[in-house]
């Protein structure tokens, strides 16, 4: 079970490193050193979404990273009811509490949820944070929200706690696709002092210094995408430095038992 392993992962101080990737965009060679890098312990996770996804072999892409990976679970990211697909071992079923359309706090969720409960995948109810990343982006014009200010860290921490208290099991801060900053780590600890759930945080993490400043704020997992789509060869540097911010839990230490021996 993904959430398990995301849980799992909290309590034991384990950062985590997710890729996204946007089915428009995803090249078979591409695909292909991606999973190389996951089946090498170097990616913890993927999440396969965009904000459109025209592209009609995205299934085909699916198939193919799925049947090149060993482990490393799949989870959609969909920016649309359009992009479900049962081959992912896991659905992030976002509601989008950070903005006021109706249609992605609840409305699209009615249209398909019979259609989740076929496919018959893990669900897990996440509370999907749009930051401002100094620039318009995909989700925010798609999503027809406005973004949470970057300075407003108790805005963020409140709509996050309104979250969990609803029963979200996640929450995913997002400064969206191409954005160019990444969220503050003011907001990121922020955020962190109110929740006790797993906490992602993407979007504008181009470096692995600014992945670094994310996790010691308080994300348990950042996510890749953008950065990686030309140029991949980053990816071993982005995951040195997710496994440099993973701490020991105490009971762990006290044993002498290190995350990595798990």
């Amino acid at each position: 079970m993904v959430y398990t392993l995301l849980s799992e992962a909290r309590a034991a101080g384990k950062k985590m490193l997710a890729v996204l990737i946007d089915p428009d965009k995803a090249r078979r060679e591409n695909l292909q050193q991606l999973a190389d890098y996951a089946n090498a312990g170097q990616v913890d996770l993927f999440l396969w979404g965009g904000s459109l996804v025209n592209a009609p072999q995205a299934e085909y892409y699916l198939k193919l990273l799925k049947s090149s990976l060993e482990a490393t679970p799949v989870v959609l990211f969909p920016g649309s009811v359009y992009q479900l697909d049962g081959q992912a071992d896991a659905l992030l079923l976002l509601s989008l509490i950070s903005g006021r359309n109706p249609e992605l706090l609840i409305g699209k969720h009615v249209q398909v949820a019979g259609r989740i409960k076929l496919l018959d995948i893990e669900t897990i109810p996440t509370g999907y944070l749009l930051v401002d990343g100094g620039r318009p982006t995909s989700v925010s014009y798609m999503s027809n929200t406005t973004p949470i200010p970057a300075d407003k860290p108790p805005i963020a921490a409140a709509t996050a706690l309104a979250g969990a208290q609803l029963g979200l099991k996640l929450i995913y801060m997002d400064a969206g696709s191409g954005a160019q900053q990444p969220i503050p780590p003011t907001m990121i600890h922020a955020v962190r002092q109110e929740v006790d759930l797993p906490l992602v945080v993407g979007g504008g993490i181009r470096t692995a210094a600014r992945a670094a400043l994310a996790l010691e704020a308080g994300a348990d997992m950042i996510v890749v995408g953008n950065g990686l789509e030309k140029d991949n060869k980053w990816l071993p540097e982005l995951a040195d430095a997710v496994r440099a911010a993973t701490t020991i839990d105490p009971k762990l230490k006290a044993a002498g038992t290190g995350v990595h021996d798990l």
